[in-house]
């Protein structure tokens, strides 16, 4: 699939970090570098220049670029497109994106809006793609049902595809043969020996002996139907 004169949209690309890939020229597309993880000084300039944003990067760069979105209460106003830079992306493989980028490209400015649930946590981020505890010690709870009570081999977190409540939660157990157990919630609490969880395969900056993701009440306006 290419990318020709005849798409016809206006967004803004924001091509996060160095290995972001080179974008043909197209009608109306206006292409922004910024570093990877942008954050404040590199997004909130850009906000309302346009009301359909491409990001081009990782998970953690859509991650970053929502934050902010979110925090200026943009959300229910800008549609989101995604390139993303790897073919490991947990987001392209959650809401079955393309991640050659030309295909992602085209799919992001001529595909339509369909919201998808977006993740919040008690630290102030957000999470689009996978949040995984490995090797975990505590108890969790999904809404009010017992989700843990001793250790894990891994706790993955996602957003709900199937229209549920928001997250959808995988426990395993077992160090030698793997028993895992999935839960539907609108929020997931975990208290545990110190851990470091993955957020969009960026380690949080500190261990946590407690953890809260809740569904926000917008979602995210995703481009990934095909009209």
């Amino acid at each position: 699939m290419s990318v020709t004169e005849e798409t016809v949209v206006r967004g803004l690309v924001l091509a996060c970090g160095p290995d972001s890939p080179n974008f043909p020229d197209v009608d109306g597309l206006r292409v922004e570098h910024v570093p990877a993880t942008p954050g404040k000084a590199d997004v909130d300039p850009l906000l309302g220049e346009s009301d359909h944003f491409i990001v081009a990067g990782t998970d953690a760069d859509l991650a970053a670029v929502v934050v902010r979105l979110l925090r200026k209460e943009q959300l229910a106003g800008v549609s989101v497109g995604y390139v993303p830079s790897s073919p490991d992306s947990a987001v392209a493989a959650l809401w079955r994106l393309p991640t050659q980028p030309l295909r992602a490209l085209a799919l992001a400015l001529r595909g339509e809006v369909d919201p998808v649930p977006l993740i919040r946590d008690d630290s102030g981020g957000v999470l689009v793609g996978r949040g995984t505890f490995r090797t975990v010690r505590g108890v969790a709870y999904c809404d009010e049902q017992l989700a843990l009570r001793g250790p894990a081999r891994t706790i993955e977190v996602e957003p709900d595809e199937s229209g549920g409540p928001g997250l959808a939660v995988r426990v395993v157990k077992g160090a030698f043969f793997k028993r895992s157990t999935d839960f539907y919630s609108r929020a997931f609490q975990l208290g545990c020996v110190p851990n470091r969880p993955i957020l969009d395969g960026v380690s949080f900056p500190r261990p946590v002996s407690k953890w809260t993701w809740y569904r926000h009440t917008e979602d995210l306006r995703l481009v990934r139907g095909v009209s």
